[in-house]
């Protein structure tokens, strides 16, 4: 009988056979695990708590993508605000370049959201419901009845209340945590649309956390792919040192000359991706640690010194001269001090208020029994303050009684747009060549003040009309 072929490993998350392979660590406790946890779980507090914050009686941060008004720090950008939103991602951008030239992924091992939940929340509730490392890969063995245990049943359980949790927190960033609170207390017949929002949200979390975990890193996230240009020789990575670590030789059978790695194949077991750091820099490392904290522990047990897997770079362990200042090091901050500068030059100068004086809807002009000539104007106002304010418009160039407005002045509160309908009547004779030129001026009664050059429309002569005309103006303090 012919014996049955051992299925091999082709990637470190697929068998030779196409099936997946579950990655199934071992924890390695150690001082760079120790600071990790410190650094996750204050994230995870900023994460919960940021939603209920208020800064100029606005939240801290809130993206309302329905609306195309995002609030960051207490102040509102609407979609007109082009160059500062720009300015701020290009900044961010940049950011993530300098950080990556100069410590690696540093990123994706200490402050990723899937790394920091994925390894401190939902891995340590699975070895706890599953017994470790072992009990998780005997459910594997198991395959159906494995995931029909009740260990198993009762984990999957406790992630869908977590995955709730992170959901309801996570759409707080984007709808506001009093419109989420109605949300939570309606039933969701009042209001399907935002009830599948978050059932979708909630499965994704699920999904990703539950089945498809590191392939998040290693086929979704983009970034390992981008370390080939961002990384260069110079810049930190956690490394295996193969001048000390080479021959590998077995502790029981060491030899003279046998560099300091034993073979135990700790590295490899406690890496939450999968590789053996010891082949070199690979796209799947996300510079975890976990490597590190268990090669230090068996360092330790055989009396060698630590560090044999540590943070270095690619030039420090192939003995060449480690140099801190580097074309990359230092075109990076001048470009971020340039964006994120400007960026703030731009929001320094920004008016409180925007405004945009477009044309009535329907004809550009009407002409009245009496002979006058009627132009509707719709003056939209967006208020950028943290107050209220009251809006009051004015016309120069016309005399006094022409301007009819309904609602004079305008409350907007803060953050919200309003418009404003303003009918101008003036005889026939103001206009020249079909057209009459007017400044709108917009005061809010607290120093801020603006003033639009607007054409209004009229005859030629009577039986001819001037095309439709519609002016925007960014505001001027």
């Amino acid at each position: 009988m012919t014996a049955p072929v051992a299925v091999g490993r082709v990637l470190p998350t697929m068998n030779e056979d196409g099936s997946r392979r579950w990655i199934r660590p071992k924890l390695s406790p150690g001082k760079f695990w120790v600071r990790r946890r410190a650094v996750a779980y204050a994230l995870m507090v900023i994460f919960f708590i940021i939603p209920y914050l208020r800064m100029n009686g606005m939240p801290l941060v809130l993206l309302d993508l329905p609306l195309r008004r995002f609030t960051i720090l207490g102040s509102t950008f609407f979609p007109t605000d082009t160059l500062l939103l720009m300015l701020l991602v290009l900044s961010i951008l940049i950011g993530i370049f300098l950080m990556t030239a100069l410590a690696g992924r540093v990123w994706c091992g200490w402050a990723c959201p899937q790394t920091v939940y994925m390894e401190f929340v939902f891995r340590p509730i699975e070895r706890l419901f599953e017994g470790g490392r072992s009990g998780s890969m005997r459910f594997d063995r198991e395959h159906a009845r494995g995931q029909l245990h009740p260990r198993r049943l009762a984990k999957y359980a406790v992630y869908l209340v977590l995955s709730l949790f992170l959901a309801h927190t996570f759409l707080a960033y984007f709808v506001g945590i009093d419109r989420l609170v109605m949300w939570v207390r309606r039933s969701p017949v009042e209001h399907p649309t935002s009830f599948l929002v978050m059932a979708f949200t909630t499965a994704a979390i699920m999904v990703d956390f539950t089945w498809f975990r590191e392939q998040t890193c290693l086929v979704a996230c983009p970034y390992g792919r981008w370390q080939s240009v961002l990384l260069d020789r110079q810049s930190l990575i956690v490394a295996y040192d193969g001048n000390r670590g080479e021959p590998r030789s077995r502790d029981r059978e060491r030899v003279e000359g046998a560099g300091d790695c034993i073979d135990c194949g700790a590295c490899v077991l406690t890496c939450p991706t999968g590789i053996d750091i010891r082949d070199g820099l690979q796209m799947e490392c996300i510079h975890c640690t976990q490597c590190a904290d268990a090669c230090d522990a068996i360092m330790s047990r055989v009396g060698k010194p630590p560090g044999l897997i540590r943070y270095s770079s690619r030039a420090a362990l192939e003995g060449e001269r480690v140099r801190r200042l580097r074309p990359r090091v230092v075109l990076y901050p001048a470009a971020l001090s340039l964006a994120f500068g400007g960026f703030l030059v731009a929001l320094i100068l920004r008016t409180p208020a925007d405004i945009t004086v477009m044309r009535g809807l329907g004809a550009p002009f009407a002409v009245e029994a009496d002979g006058r000539v009627a132009n509707q104007l719709r003056i939209k106002i967006t208020n950028r303050d943290p107050q209220s304010h009251e809006y009051a418009v004015s016309l120069e160039g016309v005399e006094p009684g022409a301007m009819i407005a309904p609602q004079n002045p305008i409350p907007v509160g803060p953050g919200r747009t309003a418009i404003m309908d303003v009918f101008v009547m003036l005889p026939a004779a103001e206009f020249h060549d079909g057209e009459h030129r007017v400044t709108v001026r917009i005061a809010d009664g607290a120093g801020y003040t603006d003033a639009v050059t607007y054409r209004l429309v009229g005859p030629e002569h009577p039986d001819a009309a001037g095309p439709p005309h519609e002016s925007k103006k960014e505001p001027r303090s």
